[in-house]
């Protein structure tokens, strides 16, 4: 079982196993822009949505509007056609709209670099929150979606039953030196090696670690 012992350990061999895969989209783009105002939106519009149309809608967005301020200025019309791929567009293009309207009205266009702060944000939840601040900002928070939350209590490092309960625990056992990067890390290791169904545990390379809790079928 993975315990806190092994847990240095199994972090490391996983960064190493996952050297070959790309960078998760909201990291690429990052490295690319260097913009919070762009991370967050990307997060927004990456709700039930798969990476590869989130990164094709954000930089057709970005080849539009390059500022926040410009983002207000596209019709309403024309930003629901843009973001139309991600579905739930109706949704998403008020969201993007009000978010842009309160970050330039209340913050002169400077996304907040506090996770209080930016739970205040309508629209901004906990994982949205916690991304930018370690893509964006390079600061300690923990991003808990699907892969994270999936992957601890697989490894029985954790018995949690939601992503916030996950989170919480792993703010008082989790080493901090991973916070900034554990979600990019699971993220390339669920997708590629740790499914949620029928993983690859035959060519895992932590499974002598791995207890696989909850793992009905496997590779």
């Amino acid at each position: 079982m993975v315990a806190n012992k092994n847990i240095d350990i199994v972090i490391e061999i996983v960064k190493k196993s996952i050297k070959e895969y790309e960078a998760p989209v909201l990291e690429k783009f990052n490295r690319l822009i260097r913009e919070p105002y762009w991370v967050l939106i990307s997060c927004i519009l990456s709700l039930r949505t798969k990476d590869e149309t989130t990164d094709r809608v954000v930089r057709n967005l970005y080849s539009v509007a390059k500022t926040p301020a410009e983002v207000l200025k596209i019709p309403y019309n024309k930003l629901e056609k843009i973001l139309y791929p991600t579905g739930f567009y109706h949704v998403k293009t008020k969201n993007v709209i009000n978010i842009t309207r309160l970050l330039l009205n209340k913050y002169k266009g400077v996304v907040p670099d506090e996770l209080d702060e930016l739970l205040t944000i309508p629209g901004v939840g906990r994982k949205t929150a916690n991304l930018v601040l370690t893509v964006a900002f390079n600061k300690p928070g923990i991003c808990v979606d699907t892969h994270v939350h999936k992957i601890f209590n697989r490894w029985g490092y954790l018995k949690t039953k939601d992503p916030e309960k996950t989170e919480f625990r792993l703010r008082e056992i989790l080493p901090r030196k991973y916070w900034i990067k554990i979600n990019e890390y699971l993220v390339l290791f669920g997708q590629h090696i740790c499914l949620s169904v029928s993983p690859f545990c035959s060519k895992c390379p932590i499974k002598k670690y791995c207890p696989k809790i909850g793992v009905k079928r496997h590779r």
